[in-house]
């Protein structure tokens, strides 16, 4: 038995999975962000702990016997976050999120300080990533700074909760900002840009290996007769790629979460920083990956749905099947964009609203304009010289047949659609622990059963690439608007 523990932005997901991978329980304990200031996203780090204890009471609750017969537990988590420690291991301050903006000053500092964030480093200096947060702390919050100990990723501090190590995999570390990508190693360089040493990071593994076991009296809390191991694990979207079988170089997938991406995994470190694309190392070994990352997907759905007063699913309902570019345009900028802008200034609009507009064209909007954002991450993949055949589709968005239509068709390639799209992450740490329980990745990272195949709709095409060159005006005359 393997458990599979995703540690997300909006909840904490838990897998059981039995020796052939299939799913014996599932549970899921909702999380809350907190934004005290505009542009600012934070969460308290014991609120995933506790989500994660409630999850694995319900599994223990569920199927005790199974429970008992865990091996392995695999994490993922949400990237970037920073998480900062004293030397107690007790969190100094609430985390900083993958989608705060407070530190776009730094940013532009750090790059014209240390110029190796783009080339070891592989990656713009973007809000997102944990190394700006960690200098806008050291600038504004002196006092938080000195007494850091240890900067954790989020699902690193469940791991330090479950296992008492602190541990990190090259996946989600390679988010920070401060490794070497290429050699899969702390940088020296770009941490003392920062104020920081290797002292302040965790030790590195790689996704598949074992970075622990879990604390003895956890393992009597939920019932395991033995120790289980602790893989490395993944940030979120390499876990989705372990999860959908995308480790061979050249296989990806497409995500509809709360940010959007576009994922391709390569043999080799392939950076683009000129287009904002990302390049990381995968979860598993010897493995890279680029995203075109988009930070308001199915947000911007969820956004739409909330001051419309109805649930996201009857909007997209009401669209039926795909039949052509909306007459409004929506820009999903509803907290910045990262693929291919890198702007954390630029804000969401609509454009080309009439007396006519009702809810059915502004969600129609939507769907095409979260579609036209992954058009340009796919022009960004393009043009770092990655080839994009066909892709899977994952996340609480792919349930919506019509937008994977919309994207299909504008992207023009194939997208597969899983059974369950909604598993992505957590069935990929899951799997991750099955490897380091078994110690080997052999047939580990299979292909999921799909539901469908969405094909590019030949009468849509041309409209939606006509559509596509109109909305891309939008962003500069957004940003000339002081938007």
């Amino acid at each position: 038995m393997f458990i599979g523990l995703d540690i997300g932005t909006s909840s904490v997901k838990a897998i059981l999975l039995d020796e052939n991978q299939g799913l014996v329980a599932s549970a899921t304990a909702e999380l809350t962000v907190e934004r005290p200031h505009p542009g600012w996203s934070e969460q308290d780090p014991e609120s995933w702990w506790t989500a994660c204890e409630t999850v694995l009471d319900s599994l223990k609750q569920q199927v005790p016997s199974k429970m008992a017969a865990v091996r392995g537990i695999g994490l993922s988590g949400h990237m970037h976050g920073a998480t900062l420690l004293d030397a107690d291991g007790k969190p100094l301050r609430p985390c900083i999120l993958w989608n705060d903006g407070r530190s776009a000053n730094q940013c532009a500092d750090l790059e014209s300080a240390e110029p190796k964030f783009l080339s070891l480093g592989g990656n713009r200096v973007m809000p997102g990533f944990t190394a700006p947060k960690l200098q806008w702390v050291r600038e504004n919050e002196p006092e938080v700074f000195a007494k850091t100990d240890m900067v954790l990723l989020p699902k690193d501090y469940v791991r330090f909760k479950l296992t008492g190590v602190y541990a990190g995999d090259m996946s989600d570390s390679a988010g920070t900002l401060w490794m070497d990508v290429a050699k899969r190693d702390w940088s020296d360089e770009l941490l003392a840009a920062t104020g920081l040493t290797r002292q302040n990071m965790p030790h590195l593994v790689e996704g598949s290996d074992v970075s622990g076991e879990v604390l003895s009296d956890l393992c009597a809390r939920w019932g395991f007769e033995k120790a289980p191991v602790v893989a490395g694990g993944g940030g979120d979207n390499a876990a989705s790629a372990c999860g959908v079988g995308a480790v061979e170089p050249g296989s990806g997938f497409v995500s509809l979460g709360t940010s959007g991406v576009l994922f391709v995994t390569n043999d080799r470190f392939s950076p683009n920083v000129e287009n904002a694309v990302h390049a990381f190392c995968h979860a598993v070994p010897n493995t890279w990956h680029q995203m075109g990352v988009i930070l308001s997907a199915t947000d911007s759905l969820n956004w739409l749905a909330s001051r419309l007063k109805k649930a996201p699913g009857e909007l997209t309902a009401a669209l039926g099947s795909a039949a052509g570019p909306s007459d409004v345009s929506f820009l999903p900028y509803l907290g910045g964009e990262r693929t291919p802008h890198n702007d954390v200034a630029i804000r969401a609009g609509f454009a080309g609203i009439s007396h006519e507009t009702g809810d059915t064209e502004l969600t129609h909007a939507v769907l095409d304009g979260v579609a036209f954002a992954l058009k340009d991450c796919l022009g960004a993949l393009t043009a770092a010289g990655t080839n994009v055949d066909r892709l899977l589709a994952v996340g609480g968005g792919s349930r919506s047949e019509v937008w994977l239509e919309i994207i299909a068709s504008l992207l023009e390639v194939p997208i597969d659609v899983p059974v369950d799209g909604d598993f992505g992450a957590s069935l990929g740490a899951a799997r991750l622990g099955q490897a380091a329980a078994l110690g080997s990745t052999e047939g580990v990272f299979g292909k999921p059963a799909l539901r469908t195949t969405i094909d590019p709709n030949p009468t849509l095409i041309p409209a939606y690439a006509d559509a596509y060159q109109r909305w891309q005006n939008l962003y500069p005359a957004f940003k000339q608007a002081g938007f």
